[in-house]
């Protein structure tokens, strides 16, 4: 049966690739297994709009409406303007606002579209008058924007706690520690790279005038900063639930867009709900079908088969952890974070635990790769988005990225699946 699974996978993931409609790619997955297993369509599809119930799930889509919201506010340019006062005389300063705004964005909202959305208008003109290549401007506002895949909420965490049955707080302090450290390497390879720059710095201000500053900023940032606080505190401080802290992120963002910010207008808000309604539609579909297709190999057994004939190849546990890191980032090359997640989690997780991997530190490995996929073609959806935005040709834009890529994220990739402490330490002090 392994064969018939590997045929579905393959068959999805080419369909995919050329661009064809979501609900057609996996239709022709599960018709394949349909037709070729053993396996009766009507419970599935029973079973997966019953999952889709699930309350955890709620908070996907009230992230992903404040996250909309958040990107019209004027929340996001509030905390641009408080990191730059830190940085914005020093070469390659704008550069590290852009990688930190973008973590504070994905502190957030727990999306990596909304980070290069709310930033991108705003820093990348400012990063060209400052001398810095379009280009690269939008490569390392696109690279950056995928932290708000891995700086916790994450919306791909919540999914992968879902379906492995794992806890979401523990998946969301796992991604925390890489998450960080690639945000650092991303302001360290900047910072060399502005050395080629002809680059207009800020005057140095004396140490009152950036103390003056940086409290004028920070009050006026104080609401926006105020946001993580209380998403973050009241899930860790087990005040709430992540579906709950999702609601409550909404609730507060509303009122501080509007009374505070007054980026929020009536016809910028509903266009907002608007587009978060369009988001979450394509998500819970993806969601349903993903979950079937899922439930169909668990059915036939292909997550056993998968391990058998994977330790009949090797059993070396660091060969094995390679492979499965570069299987996860030709994965996520093609298809996005949460449809790698929905699919491949529930396959891999036997084998994983098999190795002595524990499903926390899973969810850091996978959330690596699978939002290294973001930026990466032929998928690259926050790349197309972020070239879009900057409005340069994403040729122009893929050599920058690359070399991100290579010297800031790669590192952590193995890191994170080498060194468990990496995405273990938190959880465990939390106590997870």
């Amino acid at each position: 049966m392994i064969d018939i699974a590997l045929l579905a996978i393959a068959l999805l993931v080419v369909t995919l690739t050329f661009g064809v409609p979501l609900p057609w790619c996996f239709g022709a997955a599960l018709m394949t297994m349909y037709f070729i297993g053993d396996v009766t369509m009507k419970g599935m599809v029973l079973w997966g709009f019953q999952q889709l119930g699930n309350p955890v799930l709620l908070a996907i889509p009230l992230f992903v409406l404040a996250g909309t919201i958040m990107s019209e506010s004027g929340i996001a340019a509030s905390l641009l303007r408080f990191v730059n006062a830190f940085v914005g005389h020093v070469r390659g300063g704008l550069g590290v606002v852009a990688a930190v705004t973008c973590a504070v964005i994905g502190a957030i909202s727990g999306s990596g579209l909304t980070g290069v959305s709310a930033i991108g208008p705003l820093l990348i003109p400012e990063m060209e008058k400052r001398g810095y290549p379009r280009a690269y401007a939008t490569a390392l506002i696109s690279n950056s924007s995928i932290l708000g895949l891995l700086i916790p909420p994450s919306a791909t965490m919540i999914l992968y706690g879902w379906v492995t049955d794992t806890s979401i707080a523990a998946c969301f302090l796992a991604t925390l520690g890489p998450g960080l450290l690639i945000m650092f390497n991303f302001s360290v390879v900047n910072l060399w790279m502005a050395r080629k720059f002809n680059l207009v710095l800020d005057k140095k201000p004396t140490a009152a005038e950036l103390t003056g500053e940086v409290a004028r900023r920070g009050i006026h940032a104080f609401p926006a900063l105020l946001m993580p606080v209380i998403i973050l505190g009241g899930i860790y401080g087990g005040i709430m639930t992540p579906t709950e802290s999702a609601a409550v992120a909404v609730i507060y963002a509303i009122p501080v867009g509007f009374l505070i910010y007054r980026g929020l207008r009536l016809d910028n808000f509903l266009a907002a709900g608007k587009n978060a309604a369009t988001a979450v539609g394509a998500i819970m579909l993806m969601i349903l079908f993903s979950m079937i297709l899922g439930r169909m190999f668990i059915y036939e057994g292909i997550p056993q088969q998968l391990v058998s004939v994977i330790f009949g190849i090797t059993e070396d546990k660091v060969i094995l952890l390679i492979l499965i890191n570069i299987l996860l980032f030709l994965v996520g090359m093609v298809v996005n974070d949460a449809t790698a997640i929905l699919l491949v989690a529930p396959l891999l997780l036997p084998l994983m635990q098999a190795l002595d991997v524990s499903p926390v530190q899973f969810a850091a490995i996978m959330g690596v790769n699978t939002a290294m996929g973001g930026v990466t073609p032929p998928y690259a959806s926050i790349l197309y988005l972020g070239a879009r935005i900057g409005n340069v040709k994403v040729t122009q834009v893929i050599p920058p990225a690359m070399l991100l890529i290579l010297f800031g994220y790669v590192p952590v990739v193995f890191l994170t699946s080498f060194w468990p402490d990496l995405s273990l330490y938190l959880p465990r002090l939390f106590g997870y």
